[in-house]
């Protein structure tokens, strides 16, 4: 949108735009300072003066809608200039699309360490290290083990899920966000652009032609006989016709402007609730994945507390003895 810029511009009365008279046109000449004077120009729009400003009612009170709060520009942060408040809802439009960006790729890296994690426990599952042990410690560490795969095969399950129920939506949405940010910002950038191009031009232009013949009127009227009089406050009055008209133009288009501003503020405040609700929605999906993966995750490890309970040393030395005993008949005294 243009930068910040101010200027004053006449605004005739909504009755009075409908019919004109040389002795309304020459009232509504005097009146003009008068009724500059409670209006100014902020980036070609014509906002009421602040201390003149009539009490207005919010558009969706109690809401905190954007339609709301974003007419008037603010302070740059970053420089001494100021930026429209259309802009701001912009940077806040771009930045959630950035973050929209940012969270699949976190998603993927958190997929790639569970796959990576799983291979390793699969991996770690095969070892054969303390593969000697027997008995039923034996037994226990052997469920330790296939533990360990199983548990790996819960990973890859959450691994493809996160994939498909999480980062693929994630992936998606940004395409979709992209166009309606497109069209909502070329639109209210063509909308702007005509207003301040072309009714604005045009209203300067009258309004400033009409204010030096009315100064030169008023200096030299004096010295003109009456047929001049009357010729000048014809062209005068000819001149505020095509004012009013131009006002009337540049009404129009401001209120145009200020419908499709209402209308694109929605929509802006509609994709960004649409887009939160997504990434809440997705986020709590990763949770309930995380809750069904650690629930899984518990089954694996339910055979190895069994078996742990049932370890036995005294029973396991029976089974072990009576496999590998060698005699039980104890050495005696030699007797002479």
């Amino acid at each position: 949108m243009p930068g910040h810029t101010h200027a004053e511009v006449i605004h005739p009365e909504k009755d009075f735009t409908k019919h004109s008279s040389p002795e309304k046109s020459h009232v509504y000449c005097m009146k003009s300072s008068l009724k500059s004077q409670s209006k100014k120009m902020i980036n070609c729009m014509t906002f009421p003066h602040p201390d003149t400003m009539p009490e207005q009612q919010l558009l969706k009170p109690t809401e905190w809608s954007y339609c709301d709060y974003f007419w008037a520009d603010k302070k740059d942060p970053q420089g001494n200039g100021t930026v429209a408040g259309f802009e701001l809802l912009l940077q806040k439009q771009l930045k959630g699309k950035q973050m929209q960006k940012e969270m699949p790729e976190f998603v993927r890296e958190r997929i790639k360490i569970e796959e990576e994690y799983a291979k390793n426990l699969a991996k770690l599952s095969q070892n054969s290290l303390a593969a000697q042990e027997e008995g039923s410690l034996g037994e226990a560490w052997a469920q330790v083990k296939k533990s360990l795969a199983d548990e790996a095969e819960v990973h890859l399950k959450f691994s493809a899920k996160f994939h498909s129920e999480v980062e693929k939506p994630l992936m998606n949405f940004p395409e979709n966000f992209k166009k309606d940010m497109k069209k909502c910002d070329h639109h209210i950038a063509d909308l702007h652009k005509q207003l301040a191009s072309k009714a604005r031009k045009a209203l300067t232009e009258r309004q400033r032609d009409l204010e030096m013949k009315t100064q030169q009127l008023e200096i030299k009227v004096s010295n003109k006989t009456e047929e001049d009089i009357k010729k000048a406050r014809r062209k005068s009055t000819q001149a505020g016709d095509d004012l009013m008209r131009c006002v009337d133009l540049y009404n129009k288009a401001q209120s145009k402007w200020f419908e499709e501003m209402v209308t694109t503020t929605l929509e802006l405040e509609r994709l960004e609730v649409e887009r939160v609700e997504m990434i809440r929605q997705h986020l709590c999906q990763c949770t309930q994945l995380r809750h069904e993966t650690d629930m899984f995750n518990q089954s694996t490890v339910e055979p190895v507390d069994q078996l742990l309970r049932k370890v036995d040393p005294a029973k396991d030395r029976e089974l072990w003895v009576r496999e590998h005993k060698t005699g039980n008949i104890r050495p005696v005294d030699m007797e002479i």
